[in-house]
């Protein structure tokens, strides 16, 4: 379930795949029907069907990870490597240098995180020694920043039908290839503006995106609320984490992946781009009141890339007091990458809904990313239960501006929020934001020890201004002025990277040209 769209798609969704990748015309109308079958129903389950969520508070996680070889280049060895690794919390990516890592649904109360943070410090030390022998290194970060256009003369992809169908499918809705043009906000640590511009005629560049997703099991009736808190937060997450401003040897936006991923999955032609069409990176146009104003939205606006139908009768399977899946509903759904996507899910003939958190990268170390989890789980907590909420003070707009600018400057951001007008990142994150976080958490019994640990990494991280994205760049910068090229200076930074990723020291201590 990664930021890769097919990592989101059943693979028993349907029974076949046309060979060339173009569906018929009667198989888009039974798609069609079918998943607006499966919507009414849907409907009807929230209305009356009891849903898992009321008590249990669960949580999941999944961090994308790269492979590279001894020199930082991205290692084609992800089947190998996974086949050492032997673990199935481990699994593939769109890319054969990615792998993922799923982490089980848990609650976060007492010191629970505690735990968490020793498991994934051990799986991700046992990958590594078992990625090895593969001549392959593990590294945690949002866009590898050794990747060229040149890696994908090789054969990039996974071996997974879903990730040749979605292909397909984007271009036969394209219908030409896709344009990247990307270009840094102003010059940083005496670099100047950097553009990107090129076609590609596959999804390949948009495997360059490996995140964190966060996910968490809330009952229905509280989905939007928690869900409007999620999309207030956004921007502020972005300047906290940002961590991908390389791409292709350019400097570019702090978090260059949110927009690489717009662009790289794009099945709008230029025309209908212009025309105001939405595209399937969709961070979305305006505040909730039901998760079946998602499900709807996706289902009126975004047509199927990959229509394949299953022989569930969803009204049938309700009226027997079974909990229908839902299939053609959730595999649309999986081709609709919202950054807050709603989830409906079945576990053990229970249905329950969540809300996947998709904004941060990858990395830099565990301690980080959970720093970053607990900052969201605790402030999305208080939002969602304030009794006159953000998004009722504050328009989507400038959500979806506070957004962008998160992802384009990081550190340097300057966002609106209620109460404090235009107010720069960290005043908001330390006067407002952080405080809201700790009462959050306290809410959820998390341990005040707990809590101090993580969120005093994103109170040091406001006070030095220093997330990954900004270790990175000044990092290339006294590099390249000590006369390394940009190749030199980013396969030695990814080098001191790795070296500090594996110490699980919080990137604002990591040694800086700052």
């Amino acid at each position: 379930m990664g930021d890769d769209l097919a990592g989101d798609l059943d693979a028993s969704a349907g029974p076949e795949q046309p060979a060339d990748g173009l569906f018929s015309r009667a198989q888009r109308a039974k798609f069609r029907t079918k998943v607006q079958r499966c919507l009414d129903v849907f409907e009807r389950m929230l209305a009356g069907q009891s849903f898992d969520g009321d008590e249990s508070r669960m949580t999941g996680l999944e961090i994308e990870l790269n492979l590279v070889d001894a020199h930082g280049q991205p290692t084609m060895r992800n089947a190998e490597v996974l086949n050492r690794i032997a673990d199935p919390a481990f699994q593939t990516e769109l890319g054969r240098y990615n792998i993922e890592l799923n982490v089980p649904p848990r609650t976060w109360s007492g010191s629970q995180v505690l735990d968490l943070e020793a498991m994934l410090r051990a799986s991700l030390d046992h990958a590594t020694a078992m990625a090895e022998p593969a001549d392959s290194e593990i590294v945690m970060i949002g866009i590898l920043p050794t990747l060229r256009p040149e890696h994908f003369d090789t054969d990039w992809m996974s071996a997974n039908p879903r990730y040749q169908a979605l292909d397909r499918a984007v271009f036969a809705a394209r219908r030409e290839n896709i344009e990247l043009d990307i270009s840094s906000p102003g010059p940083l640590h005496g670099m100047p503006v950097e553009r990107l511009h090129l076609y590609a005629d596959t999804i390949a560049p948009e495997s360059a995106c490996t995140s964190m997703q966060l996910h968490s099991q809330v009952p229905p009736r509280r989905f939007a609320a928690h869900w409007n808190a999620a999309q207030a937060l956004a921007g502020p997450q972005l300047a906290l984490g940002a961590n991908s401003p390389f791409l292709f040897g350019r400097r570019l936006w702090a978090e260059t992946r949110i927009e690489l991923f717009l662009q790289a999955t794009d099945t709008r032609s230029p025309e209908l781009a212009n025309q105001g069409v939405r595209p399937v990176v969709f961070f979305g146009e305006r505040w909730i009141t039901s998760i079946f104003d998602l499900f709807e939205e996706n289902v009126r606006w975004f047509p199927a890339l990959l229509p394949e139908t299953s022989d569930e009768d969803p009204a049938a399977e309700l009226a027997a007091g079974r909990t229908p899946r839902l299939q053609e509903l959730r595999l649309h759904n999986g081709t609709v990458y919202r950054w807050n996507r709603p989830v409906y899910d079945v576990v053990d003939g229970v249905p329950h809904v969540r809300v996947e958190n998709r904004v941060l990268p990858a990395g830099p170390t565990v301690l980080d990313a959970l720093a970053n989890a607990a900052f969201y789980h605790g402030a999305v907590e208080m939002l969602a239960a304030e009794d006159r909420p953000v998004w009722t003070r504050m328009s989507f707009d400038a959500a979806t501006a506070n957004f962008v600018e998160g992802a384009r400057v990081g550190v340097d951001a300057t966002f609106y929020w209620p109460g404090f007008g235009q107010v720069p990142w960290d005043e908001l994150v330390l006067r407002h934001l952080l405080p809201l976080a700790d009462q959050g958490l306290a809410r959820r019994g998390v341990d005040q020890v707990v809590r101090d640990r993580y969120l005093g990494v994103i109170r040091e991280r406001c006070l030095t201004r220093r997330n990954g994205a900004r270790w990175q760049t000044s990092t290339v910068a006294a590099l390249e002025r000590e006369g390394a090229t940009r190749d030199e200076a980013l396969a030695e930074m990814l080098h001191r990277y790795a070296r500090h990723m594996h110490t699980n020291d919080p990137v604002h201590s990591w040694p800086t040209a700052d």
